[in-house]
């Protein structure tokens, strides 16, 4: 115990509008995951309004640019700053290292230019909208107006269940041309301002970098979130995270203090009956379900936790047992053996096996998976790579288990799509993919029902 208790202290570094720094004036936590960061000096975190940011006025394409190169750098890594930051990361991340060191690994693919292009394109209609003022020419009363996404002040708190949560944060807002302060979660600590740090390295004293912070601060810590989440400082409140965390929000917003949140989701699979039609089609689905099922080790919004299936008991149980071989298999984002079960969810499934007339489980605890055949969807959250099956007699009866905190649907075969996709956006389903399909997000597309960056700028008009 003296040994963990006396263990060096993680150094957790900030960047302040570009600009690194490092000092150990502030210590967080015990034992071996205790932090140590500069103290904030939260007057260098705002910007004034009376004038404009720094990126306001710089065109979308030179920042393009510089993104673009950003990601080259971050993949090439040739300083080792992303290998560096990934060895931090494995002394407080709750993902296996192999996961964590392939999210480190492909962190520059989120600045892909085609893809910042598209989200330009379909998002905001094109680049004229944030590079200037694009005119309005057929308004009912026909006058001409103009329209501007104009550049926001925002602060965001990040969600930490992956590293890419915090390339997506700093692409949407420097394609914002905003002014951005990034709160570093406790469960990721290091992926925010190793991107940032890249950003300064390719673009030393760019607009762009000096319109990014990145800090940490104890989430909830009143001293901080009270001087900070002001209207005179910031136009919006961008927050990732669970229900506390938004709870905890809320209490700022308010008149000229916006809050954009990206809520708690889960999410669901639903397979039809055409999973049984042979043993291949049989084992494609089970392989799909399993893939979207163990996403980032089930911590993604669109891990697959429910299933729902279109079969008879004895099919169901089929499919039961080659999901949870197919679930031992290793992915992208998921080891083959994962982690042991939690205490308190072993205690659960435990309850369930001495019930074998309603549930039937499949696997052990040691972390490649357990699956749950039930009548109904059990009333614990599944976790851990867990799975909870529920036979269905047709595919349109699981419609009723799915809500305004479901993201994903994934749906097999992909022709079945489209007779449940209405019935489940009326539910409050925000997104409809294949099986298998779940973690192939498209940035450009609505995001948890909206789009990013319409929510991210202030729009603006100039009328008549």
């Amino acid at each position: 115990m003296n040994a963990l208790l006396d263990s060096a202290p993680i150094p957790v570094c900030h960047v302040v509008k570009g600009r690194l720094v490092t000092a150990t004036d502030q210590v967080f936590g015990r034992g071996p995951t205790r932090l140590t960061t500069p103290a904030l000096d939260l007057d260098s975190l705002v910007w004034s309004r009376q004038e404009p940011g720094p990126a306001f006025e710089t065109p979308l394409s030179e920042i393009m640019d510089v993104l673009a190169e950003t990601g080259r750098w971050l993949t090439a890594d040739s300083q080792g700053l992303v290998a560096e930051a990934l060895e931090s990361a494995s002394r407080t991340s709750s993902l296996p290292y192999p996961v964590l060191r392939r999210s480190y690994e492909t962190l520059g693919r989120s600045f892909d230019r085609k893809s910042m292009e598209f989200q330009v394109r379909n998002e905001l209609g094109g680049a004229d909208v944030l590079d200037g003022w694009r005119e309005v020419r057929d308004a009912p009363s026909g006058r001409r107006h103009r329209i501007r996404a104009f550049p926001p002040r925002l602060i965001h708190i990040m969600a930490g269940n992956a590293p890419g949560v915090a390339a997506q944060t700093v692409v949407r807002g420097a394609l914002t041309k905003g002014v951005h302060v990034l709160k570093i979660p406790s469960n990721e600590l290091f992926a925010g301002t190793a991107i940032l740090r890249a950003l300064a390295a390719v673009a030393p004293d760019h607009p762009v970098t000096r319109s990014f912070s990145a800090v940490y601060w104890r989430g909830g810590d009143d001293a901080v979130e009270s001087t900070l989440f002001r209207p005179q400082f910031f136009d919006k409140l961008v927050a990732w995270g669970g229900e506390s965390s938004l709870r905890s929000a809320k209490k700022y917003i308010g008149p000229g203090f916006e809050l954009v949140a990206f809520d708690p989701k889960t999410s669901i699979s639903m397979i039809g009956r055409e999973a049984f039609e042979s043993a291949e089609t049989l084992a494609e689905a089970a392989d799909r379900g399993a893939n979207d099922a163990t996403l980032v080790e089930q911590q993604a919004c669109s891990s697959s936790r429910f299933q729902f299936v279109e079969g008879t008991i004895e099919q169901v149980d089929r499919y039961c047992a080659l999901l949870r071989e197919r679930m031992g298999v290793e992915r992208i984002f998921a080891t083959a053996e994962g982690r042991p079960l939690a205490e308190n969810l072993r205690e659960e499934i435990d309850g369930l096996r001495g019930m074998e007339a309603f549930y039937r489980v499949w696997g052990d605890y040691q972390g490649s998976g357990v699956v749950i055949r039930s009548e109904d969807p059990v009333e614990f959250h599944p976790d851990g790579r867990v799975v909870n099956v529920v036979p269905v007699t047709k595919l349109a009866d699981a419609v009723r288990f799915a809500n305004v905190a479901t993201q994903t649907v994934g749906v097999y075969p992909s022709s079945r799509k489209a007779e449940l996709r209405n019935a489940l956006a009326a539910a409050g389903v925000q997104r409809v993919v294949e099986l298998g399909g779940a973690g192939g997000v498209e940035t450009g597309l609505p995001h948890d029902g909206f789009f990013p960056l319409q929510r991210f700028v202030r729009w603006v008009n100039d009328e008549g």
